[in-house]
């Protein structure tokens, strides 16, 4: 047995004695001061000769195991264990810079998902951590680990977590949407959301009317599934409903997804006449509506929702809490009928038994204790603050924003240039734009680029544009 190379525990630092061992005994083995397979001193030894309760060497000796620098071998008490190199670290975390016809729906989520601050991507279709409000994620995740830990540790409902599906009742009603808990199915977010429904009601070889442009990912996830995605012209206040009708009675689509409020990426929302045309031709072509309004925090109120005007009779509608909450809690939801809501939570049982009952019950809690409306003042305020000083200093540069949204995160910029090529060079200098040429599902090349405004507060990206 090994004695541990001596350490003094420093009892008034404020720092946990488990913490100062851990460190301490990790640095030893880093500087191979503990040899490899060296045996560690047991716990009642290692306890008396530190001063410490044996609790806390069972606590630290775990938490070594954990980090990979002990082993415990049954009986035989923990030894060291041999270190991996740790691999080495990559000196920018940028993609290589693609030429323009390389540019593809993959390699930008790729991109979205590298570890480089928001200000260096304003491309991108979230706000930045210091907007969102994490102290209330915290607060909700401690309040969870206080409780009763039973219910966490099984599978939860397929349907959701009941409690949070009472809640977005609540919040559906404000929104003049009626759906009980029976008819509401929380998914992982609503990429989860488009999923379901479109392997629920949709076969290989189906057509998927789509808003052209619109959300780039769900291309490739239903042209993965078989099925056949055709965009409708999204003019300022809703579909181009002469193309709509056409495209319906020449395709005979099984969905039209839309974003009715808040469209990504120009922000506009429909008219409440061309909400009730798009209800009237759904239902002499016979197809669903899948309303994705994931962006429903960030308007203030007043929009028009297709779901509020059909009932949920041919309307399937989605959101979530990623744009306004965190991204990383994936929580969203489904509301629709009785039936269909049953059918999506036995796919959704079936691909991934349920979802995550903890996320949801953070997500409840957060709504539940009321705070979370102020904090969506607070983002849409942000929002209008910035959003006329960004269009001006866009409109300086020659760029074009039209139209001009009065709401929501994203502007449809058109920079009068490729914006393939345009995003290539900027990748130069490490930044992320999101070129118009992934927003269609043609992916023909575009002179329009998506911007988010939180991102435009970054003096790097002006100076970019400044220079395109």
């Amino acid at each position: 047995m090994t004695d541990t190379p001596a350490f003094t525990l420093a009892r008034d630092a404020g720092e946990p004695l488990s913490d100062q061992i851990v460190r301490a005994v990790a640095a030893r083995v880093d500087e191979r001061l503990l040899r490899p397979g060296a045996r560690m001193p047991s716990i009642r030894r290692f306890a008396a000769s530190h001063g410490v309760s044996p609790f806390t060497v069972v606590a630290s000796y775990d938490r070594l195991v954990a980090q990979g620098y002990l082993e415990s071998r049954r009986g035989a008490g923990f030894f060291v264990r041999e270190r991996q190199p740790a691999p080495a670290r990559a000196v920018s975390m940028a993609p290589p810079s693609p030429a323009p016809a390389e540019l593809d729906i993959a390699w930008l989520v790729r991109s979205m998902f590298r570890q480089a601050p928001l200000g260096l991507a304003p491309g991108s279709g979230v706000l930045p951590a210091d907007w969102l409000d994490g102290a209330a994620v915290g607060n909700a995740l401690r309040a969870l680990s206080r409780q009763n830990c039973d219910g966490l540790l099984n599978y939860g409902s397929p349907h959701g977590f009941l409690l949070l599906r009472q809640q977005l009742q609540r919040k559906l009603a404000e929104l003049e949407i009626d759906a009980a808990p029976e008819q509401l199915v929380t998914t992982l977010g609503t990429t989860q959301g488009l999923d379901l429904v479109a392997r629920a009601f949709c076969q290989p070889g189906d057509t998927v009317l789509v808003d052209d442009p619109a959300w780039f990912l769900m291309f490739g996830s239903f042209a993965a599934m078989g099925l056949k995605v055709v965009g409708v012209p999204r003019l300022a206040d809703g579909p181009d409903l002469g193309e709509l009708e056409r495209l319906a009675a020449l395709h005979k689509p099984r969905l039209f997804v839309i974003n009715s409020v808040l469209h990504n990426p120009s922000s506009t929302s429909i008219s409440a006449a061309k909400a009730f045309q798009v209800l009237r031709l759904a239902e002499q072509h016979d197809f669903l509506v899948v309303e994705d309004d994931v962006y429903c925090d960030l308007h203030a109120g007043g929009a028009t929702r297709l779901a509020a005007l059909d009932g949920l009779r041919r309307v399937i509608y989605l959101s979530g809490f990623s744009k306004s909450m965190a991204a990383n809690l994936r929580v969203g939801y489904i509301a629709t009928s009785r039936e269909r809501a049953a059918l999506l939570a036995d796919r959704k049982m079936l691909a991934t038994l349920s979802t995550s009952d903890i996320g949801e019950r953070v997500v409840y809690k957060i709504l539940a204790e009321g705070h979370h409306r102020k904090h969506l003042d607070r983002i849409r305020g942000r929002l209008d603050a910035v959003r006329p000083g960004a269009l001006r200093r866009l409109e300086a540069l020659g760029m074009r924003v039209d139209p001009a949204p009065a709401a929501g995160m994203f502007l449809w910029v058109d920079a009068g240039l490729d914006t393939n090529a345009l995003t290539a060079r900027a990748m130069q200098q490490d930044l992320l734009l999101a070129p118009g040429s992934l927003f269609s599902p043609s992916h023909q090349p575009s002179t329009r680029m998506r911007l988010n405004l939180a991102a435009l507060q970054d003096p790097s990206v002006w100076r970019f544009l400044e220079m395109r």
